[in-house]
């Protein structure tokens, strides 16, 4: 597992935007070979998204030939709805940038067939050739994507009851009111996310130091959902000073020593 440690959120948000620009144009995707990408929603990756449309805009990179899978969506909003993740996605980068909508995949929280939309998008996924780069935020708890505490290492894409802690943190995004929130979501699986060739974690805030905690410093473990990407041979952590709060002095010096010179 390789964590870079970056000062603040913008400097967390400038590299992982550089590293995706630099991972699709190293790749060289074509029509028929395109990059395949991982996306997550929430408020973590915003600023990696805003770089990223700004080196589009400045045709430092393209999505024409990008094909992108988002992590999850809530059970019972539209599309159209503005806490929809499919309404979030594009109007927070899709709309600005040159990917083709039938490269785009969000799952349909509006099925009435829950588990043929879960087989169909793994199903999706296998069809281009998996998740080169897949992208995600931590919760509070060490959830990645909504695979909440005590979830199947080696579970993929299904439908998941949302804690009540991950109803509370999204409550922000609907007046503060837990009612409105949706208690259930359609979710790619540990397992699906650690499938991808690549895993880049986002993490800023004081809120997430204990989740980098148990992530980097504990054993693998169901109840931190992050962990298993201990187990993944080319899992990275990139977070801001605030979310190594509850690392060991020892832990921050090694990766600061070992990551002075990488990209």
């Amino acid at each position: 597992m390789r964590v870079i440690i970056k000062n603040d959120k913008d400097a967390v948000a400038d590299w992982a935007a550089n590293y995706v620009a630099f991972r699709i144009k190293e790749f060289k995707p074509t029509r028929t070979k395109p990059f395949v990408l991982g996306l997550p929603t929430g408020s973590t990756p915003l600023g990696m998204y805003a770089n990223l449309i700004k080196l589009f805009q400045a045709h430092k990179i393209s999505f024409e030939n990008v094909v992108t899978f988002n992590m999850d969506e809530y059970i019972g909003l539209e599309p159209s709805h503005p806490q929809s993740y499919h309404y979030f996605m594009q109007e927070n980068f899709f709309k600005y940038i040159d990917i083709k909508p039938e490269n785009i995949h969000i799952l349909d929280g509006m099925t009435k067939n829950y588990m043929k939309e879960c087989a169909d998008f793994e199903a999706a996924m296998k069809a281009v050739g998996g998740v080169h780069l897949f992208i995600g935020g931590v919760g509070e708890d060490g959830h990645i994507a909504f695979n909440e505490p005590f979830s199947s290492l080696q579970s993929r894409t299904r439908i998941k009851t949302l804690t009540q802690s991950t109803i509370r943190a999204n409550s922000r995004f609907f007046d503060h009111d837990l009612s409105k929130v949706p208690t259930q979501a359609l979710t790619v699986g540990i397992g699906t996310i650690m499938d991808a060739k690549e895993v880049l974690i986002l993490a800023t805030g004081k809120n997430k130091a204990k989740a980098l905690h148990h992530g980097i410093e504990e054993g693998v473990s169901h109840v931190w959902t992050v962990s298993e990407l201990q187990r993944h041979p080319h899992g990275i952590i990139v977070c801001d000073k605030e979310a190594t709060d509850e690392l060991s002095p020892e832990t921050v010096e090694y990766f600061l020593d070992i990551e002075r010179n990488n990209f």
